[in-house]
């Protein structure tokens, strides 16, 4: 493939991850609308798990899950997991002073129907993956044990379980999975001293709930944009250890650059109206976010620690992905031997939590600018302080910006409940 057509390839594929992230934020919002809880999930978990799908997939199966995932083809969506994702987004910088990263795949298949050379080698050679043979009908409590001792493994214990092993049903014949872990440091820290408790957050209803909120309180810049009834923060992570020998300020500009973006509604009540604004167009998000610095006044933010897990196959067929899961699908026989397969389930875990020193956060899918100020002249007088007050609901992202990819997505209704 010609390098202009690899770029056109990655570049549908970026888009279609940031479509899919667009719509899985509106379908989890409007599913928790009822029980008003928090959320935090990974669009790119997710999207990687319909890449691991559509291995061994044919058919308008393939068809269905490329659309979902927003790939022109099998080959271009691998190539874009394996190129943009694996080496780039989610490699590991903690060697360097940068975000601490891990990225793994995992199968595990029954021993009675091994997988297929083809698709075993596109596990361990396209997603760096691993494969294991397993014993789900005489011993599914081990097997699921042994699948989520891997996921605590490469979530730094941040995710113990998925499921409970007692659930397991005898009937499994093949588990896929992905995990990913993302712990950042702020390039600029908040201190521990200035963060203050039993200060009032407002609710969408109005009533108040006592939360910690981090501060910084100096005068001080910020990369904050206002639009028409709402503000956009981003807080970027520290992408390297500038005090290491050998350093250049030149290398920045070839690593990944990872922030989280706080998008505050100006109403107190505003956030659904926000995120409706936000899942209308994929482009949204990126279109709206600071390009500079600005001086900022009073400043606090929640510190959170968020969980969510849920099934999210209703979600995915909300999205147009159906054939998969019917029991009578021919589409998936490219995976294991002698086994007419189907997706019974997509369970989907994320954890995230976010303090002074920065964030920490995984998931799991089974299936700078200078502003000067003059003192002399006709310089005009510098701008006023911008206030960025925390203390009612907002959504929130973790996107790496070099190749706009969406890691960790979700909304806070409420920072004093860990749910």
């Amino acid at each position: 493939m010609a390098s202009d057509d690899v770029v056109g390839a990655a570049s549908a594929c970026q888009s279609g991850q940031a479509a899919l992230a667009a719509g899985l934020l509106k379908r989890f919002t409007a599913a928790m609308a009822t029980a008003g809880g928090n959320l935090v999930f990974s669009p790119l978990s997710i999207h990687v798990a319909l890449a691991l799908m559509s291995a061994g997939a044919g058919g308008k199966t393939l068809d269905q899950i490329l659309a979902v995932a927003g790939a022109p083809s099998r080959g271009e969506l691998e190539a874009f997991v394996r190129d943009t994702v694996v080496e780039r987004t989610l490699a590991d910088r903690s060697a360097t002073g940068g975000p601490c990263v891990a990225f793994a795949c995992g199968v595990w298949s029954d021993k009675r129907f091994p997988l297929k050379k083809a698709y075993r080698d596109t596990i361990v050679q396209i997603y760096k993956g691993d494969a294991w043979t397993v014993d789900f009908q005489n011993h599914p409590v081990e097997a699921r044990k042994q699948i989520n001792a891997w996921v605590a493994k490469v979530t730094r214990n941040l995710i113990s379980e998925v499921v409970n092993p007692q659930a397991q049903s005898k009937e499994t014949l093949k588990v896929v999975a992905n995990a990913i872990y993302f712990k950042g440091e702020w390039r600029q820290p908040f201190d521990k001293e200035h963060t203050v408790d039993h200060r009032k957050f407002h609710l969408l209803d109005g009533s108040p709930v006592k939360a910690f909120f981090m501060r910084r309180l100096r005068l001080h810049e910020e990369q904050i944009a206002c639009h028409d009834g709402f503000k956009v923060l981003k807080l970027p992570y520290k992408a390297v250890d500038e005090s290491l020998p050998g350093f250049r300020w030149k290398q920045l500009a070839s690593l990944p650059k990872f922030s989280m973006c706080v998008f505050l509604p100006d109403a107190r009540d505003g956030l659904p109206s926000l995120l409706s604004r936000m899942t209308s167009r994929p482009e949204f998000l990126h279109e709206h976010l600071p390009t500079s610095l600005v001086p900022v006044g009073d400043f606090r933010l929640p510190r959170f620690k968020l969980t969510f897990q849920s099934s999210i196959v209703d979600v995915l067929k909300s999205l147009g992905l159906r054939l998969p899961f019917e029991p009578d699908t021919k589409d998936l026989t490219e995976k294991m031997e002698g086994a007419q397969l189907y997706v019974d389930d997509v369970i989907h875990k994320a954890v995230i939590e976010v303090n002074e020193a920065g964030s920490e956060a995984a998931a799991y899918t089974e299936s700078d600018d200078d502003m000067g100020f003059s003192l002399f002249g006709d310089e005009p007088p510098p701008p006023k302080p911008v206030d960025f007050v925390a203390d009612h609901p907002f959504a929130f992202f973790i996107i790496e910006e070099t190749t706009g990819t969406i890691v960790f997505s979700g909304h806070v209704l409420d920072p004093s409940k860990e749910e």
